[in-house]
């Protein structure tokens, strides 16, 4: 379980092609402190299982689903990413529930300077998902938690304040690029369980309205 606080970002040092798959070594410093073969780490808020652990960069394997359903197939030795160390029990909630399970990947739409180092980002997310996007709800996007700021249709947008811009990767992107969409997770319990109520109909839209009817 993360937070979508990205911790530092990393960059792709070597990528290899298997036979299902690929192996990815990533370039980084933070992350490494505590990490040893068989731990966790969500890139790009993809949650990742380390095979092999070094002084300064560590390798993880992706399967054929990772590779097809989030951005990490494209990327590239240089590319940029965000890496993100599981939540200790400890440890601070600063952002929301992120299970390192992308739902799908969105098109980066632009990054527009608002002024004071802060940023409009917006971007396209699949119709499928859409719908557990609401305003002012929680939504990653490439592992970042942000607040969906506006929410029109299929365009989503959010303020990034100068803190995120300096320590994420979003920077690196271009419009048209892939960004991967992990939904807040209680969005989906709460339309299993509408559709249940319902006798099995499909759920109803959620709004925000609709979420703080169920006390959320």
């Amino acid at each position: 379980m993360f937070t979508g606080i990205v911790e530092e970002v990393g960059t792709v040092a070597r990528i290899e092609t298997l036979a299902a798959g690929a192996r990815i070594e990533l370039r980084c410093r933070a992350v490494l402190a505590d990490l040893v073969p068989g731990s966790s780490v969500a890139v790009n808020g993809v949650c990742l299982t380390a095979v092999r652990a070094g002084a300064e960069s560590f390798a993880a394997d992706l399967a054929p689903e990772t590779l097809e359903r989030s951005n990490l197939g494209g990327l590239r030795v240089g590319s940029k990413v965000n890496l993100e160390r599981p939540l200790s029990p400890t440890g601070r909630l600063g952002g929301h529930l992120v299970q390192g399970h992308v739902d799908g990947t969105g098109e980066f739409v632009a990054l527009e300077a608002l002024g004071d180092g802060n940023w409009w980002l917006k971007i396209r997310v699949p119709a499928e998902i859409e719908r557990y996007i609401v305003f002012k709800g929680s939504v990653a996007i490439d592992g970042i938690s942000l607040t969906a700021a506006r929410v029109e249709g299929v365009e989503v947008a959010a303020t990034i304040l100068p803190h995120t811009y300096e320590n994420t990767a979003l920077a690196s992107h271009r419009p048209g690029d892939r960004v991967n969409i992990e939904c807040d997770v209680l969005a989906k319990y709460v339309e299993k369980l509408l559709a249940a109520f319902s006798g099995g109909a499909p759920a109803p839209r959620l709004t925000a309205e609709k979420l703080r009817d169920l006390g959320y």
